[in-house]
């Protein structure tokens, strides 16, 4: 079994899922306005297929050596979402996705997050770019891309985990560095 590792920043601690996080990633997955740009139905899940998703995310460290992380206010200790690495097979290409619970969006906490899982990529994996799968009426997560150093790509319908179009945006190693993000990351 792989072992996710624990990247700090200033705010944040990106770690390993864990059971008690279970409770409430399915409690912010059943919430509409949060899992609009996540899921194919624009809607919350049920139980059921949040803990499915929760254990797709924490397996896919076990079946591809990489994850996304879970998100945690260093501050508060509080679990405020998920972010990282995802390339499932048939994917088109390496993507770093983030996801911020409602009550804890808009303090930068993905873009911040992003940064530190692309920076953790790049040096652990050898990443040199990434994609970032939005859906196209998802502004707040276009800003993200943008202050990640993203510039827009075609659009694509995945097969996983829902088959709603999404739009490619792609960072290469050289617009990140170039990028805000990096900036405030190695600050």
């Amino acid at each position: 079994m792989t072992q996710t590792p624990i990247i700090e920043t200033p705010r944040l601690r990106l770690r390993g899922f864990r059971a008690e996080d279970v409770e409430t990633f399915c409690a912010q997955m059943a919430d509409n306005g949060f899992a609009q740009y996540i899921t194919r139905e624009g809607r919350g899940l049920t139980h059921g297929e949040s803990w499915q998703r929760f254990c797709s995310l924490a397996g896919h460290w076990v079946a591809r050596g990489f994850g996304n992380f879970a998100v945690e206010d260093k501050a508060s200790g509080a679990f405020v979402g998920h972010a990282g690495p995802l390339e499932p097979p048939g994917w088109p290409a390496f993507e770093i996705g983030w996801g911020i619970f409602p009550a804890f969006q808009g303090r930068g906490y993905a873009t911040e997050a992003a940064a530190a899982a692309f920076h953790w990529a790049h040096h652990a994996l050898g990443k040199g770019e990434t994609l970032h799968m939005i859906d196209p009426v998802n502004a707040a997560s276009e800003k993200v891309a943008r202050a990640l150093g993203a510039e827009p790509g075609e659009m694509w319908t995945p097969f996983w985990p829902d088959p709603k179009p999404v739009r490619k945006w792609r960072t290469t190693w050289a617009a990140f560095k170039a990028s805000p993000a990096f900036a405030r990351l190695t600050a």
